[in-house]
């Protein structure tokens, strides 16, 4: 009985479609209307922005972290320092 049902459960949460995307857009055009979408959409390139940036910003820092900590490039450095 739960087989049936289980097997149809990745056909249900599918990615929507082109008449599904535009049911979904002139559903947002009655919510928010018309004015509103660019201010939203502004919105949302501004919050993705700053998602972007931090995540960055974290890939350096975790870059600069691995690098200072590999004992390759620490020895690279120390030999460098004798020789001045």
């Amino acid at each position: 009985m739960f087989d049936s049902l289980l097997a149809s459960v990745p056909i249900l949460l599918g990615l929507p479609g082109g008449w599904e995307f535009i049911v979904i857009i002139l559903l947002v055009l009655l919510f928010f209307g018309a004015k509103r979408i660019p201010e939203l959409a502004r919105g949302l390139g501004r919050g993705m922005y700053e998602f972007r940036k931090a995540a960055d910003d974290i890939k350096k820092e975790i870059d600069s972290g691995v690098k200072s900590t590999d004992p390759n490039n620490s020895s690279k450095s120390s030999k460098e320092e004798e020789k001045n």
